[in-house]
């Protein structure tokens, strides 16, 4: 059975979950703004001083496979159209580096300022972490699940959650912090090149 997390509410990671499935979904409010709205899941792979160790551990559309492949984002939705998840990263925690302490995800709307996007038109967005059989089981069985509720008015970007190693053990963080400034503002903060 699932836990259903609150903002700021952390959590061990199960042991026995070795390869992750990240479910990202989200709707989009009814408004006709001339525009789709893209939304896009990202995965940070940060070292002990919650930064970006080298350029291949910011895992996103332009970037889908992480070092070493202990990360993958399955592919870019860009519409969010249809039930359930909207994009998927999948974390083999087998194969991350020794050096990576925490994975910032994130979500963030592509063109939002040319759009005048942000995500207080967004509604039902949540973050789901599943465990996976194998790597060829596209759903998994929903171990955690985070609702984002809070009203994010003028915010086009937001770190959703993290998973970060202490005193030997995964553990999982359901963050929801808004950011302006999309993509790039989040890439800046942990400590990458735009």
């Amino acid at each position: 059975m699932a836990i259903n997390l609150q903002k700021g509410q952390r959590v061990a990671l199960d042991e026995s979950l070795k390869l992750a499935l990240v479910g990202l979904g989200w709707d989009t409010n009814k408004y006709d703004g001339g525009y789709d709205f893209d939304l896009d899941a990202s995965a940070f792979l940060l070292g002990d001083n919650g930064k970006l160790l080298k350029d291949e551990d910011f895992v996103f559309y332009n970037n889908l496979n992480g070092r070493d492949g202990a990360v993958i984002h399955t592919g870019d939705n860009l519409t969010g159209d249809g039930d359930g998840d909207d994009e998927v990263i999948i974390i083999d925690f087998t194969k991350l580096p020794s050096e990576i302490k925490k994975i910032a995800i994130c979500v963030t709307i592509h063109e939002a300022e040319l759009r005048r996007q942000n995500f207080g038109q967004v509604s039902n967005a949540y973050i789901r972490v599943a465990k996976m059989a194998d790597e060829f089981d596209t759903s998994g069985e929903t171990v955690l699940k985070f609702d984002l509720e809070e009203e994010f008015s003028i915010e086009n970007a937001l770190v959703v959650a993290e998973f970060y190693f202490r005193n030997g053990e995964w553990k999982f963080n359901a963050v929801a912090s808004g950011y302006k400034g999309g993509l790039e503002a989040i890439v800046r903060s942990y400590g990458g090149n735009v």
